[in-house]
């Protein structure tokens, strides 16, 4: 399974609890995040990471290409939403995630229901159904 990791400025230091408390399930995959992200949790995780470029400067971007080519599985995408402004990456995103059925998860509860459910298994049929829709694309 292949997971995007993301975390607005005022939830990098959740998101790396999240990966902490969820590290074992998550050494098992293919990981994926933006920059600053990637190198927080790296510095506190034994996870490796694909780190890709700031969420600012394009990885949000790259995330959405990626995602668009079957090439992501999961997204997890912290958001800070006192902080939030109309960010036209961060629509095309969960446009592109909604399209392509791919599960989004925007914080704590959301990201520890998918992350559990990659535990049991429950979407492994998703790294197969990702690839078949770009096929078909």
């Amino acid at each position: 399974m292949t997971i995007a990791l993301i975390a607005h400025d005022t939830k990098k230091e959740l998101m790396c609890q999240f990966c902490s408390a969820y590290q074992d399930v998550l050494k098992a995959h293919k990981l994926y995040a933006t920059s600053a992200t990637a190198r927080q949790i790296q510095n506190r995780t034994d996870l490796k990471i694909k780190e890709l470029m700031l969420g600012s400067m394009g990885g949000i971007e790259q995330i959405t290409s990626m995602a668009c080519y079957g090439e992501i599985d999961v997204v997890i995408m912290f958001r800070d939403v006192d902080k939030m402004e109309d960010d036209h990456n961060e629509t095309a995103l969960l446009k592109t995630c909604d399209r392509f059925a791919i599960p989004y998860a925007t914080n704590m509860i959301t990201g520890e229901i998918i992350v559990r459910s990659i535990a049991q298994g429950d979407l492994d049929w998703l790294e197969y159904e990702h690839k078949k829709n770009v096929n078909l694309g």
